[in-house]
């Protein structure tokens, strides 16, 4: 259960998405030195009681030598991830309409220093930590018809990927629970992705179950950056890669094998601009 905004003090907001990956935007000059705990924080991106979110982001001017602004990224339960691909290319775009970086920028993260770029109004791309911890054909249950082979991947965060047939016929909420909990990941857990080729053959479908949100998300960015470098190192594309999320929006992902490179592009959308009130 979510604890309750007390309804005090206005904080200003801005609701954005990554191809449906939705994130509570602030820009810490507006908030007055306010401290927002995981309590506040999970209660701000609560569907039903507070604004609602995949996670949110807190932009800041203050960021090392070399980098235009500082991203800072909470899952929805409010504790604070190393990296949301969706959530870094909202950044860039919030970053920009805001005066802070130009289109083409350098920003700092809890992985590092990340390279932007605005390529037109919400079309953004951002270059993602190298890939680690590939894996491929790792052995977990189950193991049947459905779920033949499973990948892992760390692209700023851990990602299992399993191809399939036919997404559709995935329960993401119960197989994506199954997997995330799975002490093969203990004990942080991982992301889970469901990958499968769309009719046509010029893309995939994804759906993602999130960790941290604990249920599946409209989009992942790092999910489809996992499922990019696993294709790529299967046979089954070659880089660039196209994927359309459970959103219906694709993104692209470029991966260079040799550097373990990840260029993740696609719409960052501003929904609304709100103001909340918390007791400071």
């Amino acid at each position: 259960m979510s604890t309750p905004l007390n309804f005090t003090n206005p904080l200003t907001f801005t609701k954005m998405h990554g191809a449906g990956n939705d994130f509570v935007m602030l820009d810490a000059r507006e908030m007055g030195g306010l401290q927002l705990d995981t309590a506040r924080i999970a209660a701000l991106c609560d569907r039903r009681t507070g604004i609602g979110a995949d996670g949110l982001i807190i932009i800041t001017d203050e960021a090392p030598e070399g980098a235009d602004f500082r991203m800072i990224y909470f899952n929805a339960d409010g504790g604070e991830a190393e990296m949301c691909g969706n959530g870094a290319r909202c950044s860039v775009a919030f970053a920009h309409a805001r005066g802070l970086c130009r289109e083409e920028t350098r920003f700092a993260t809890y992985s590092g220093v990340l390279t932007g770029r605005v390529f037109g109004p919400e079309d953004i791309q951002v270059s993602l930590p190298a890939y680690r911890d590939l894996a491929l054909d790792v052995d977990l249950e189950p193991r049947d018809a459905a779920f033949t082979s499973h990948h892992t991947c760390n692209t700023g965060v851990p990602h299992l990927v399993i191809p399939v047939d036919d997404t559709e016929a995935v329960d993401v909420e119960t197989m994506g629970r199954h997997y995330r909990q799975d002490p093969f990941f203990a004990p942080a857990g991982t992301n889970v992705n469901f990958v499968a080729p769309a009719a046509g053959g010029d893309h995939f479908l994804l759906r993602t179950y999130e960790r941290g949100v604990e249920a599946e998300t409209l989009a992942c960015g790092t999910g489809a950056s996992a499922c990019a470098v696993v294709l790529c190192e299967l046979g089954r594309t070659e880089s660039p890669v196209s994927l359309l999320t459970r959103g219906g929006q694709r993104l692209q992902v470029t991966v260079d094998r040799e550097k373990r490179g990840l260029l993740l592009r696609g719409p960052a959308v501003t929904s609304f601009h709100g103001e909340v009130l918390i007791h400071g």
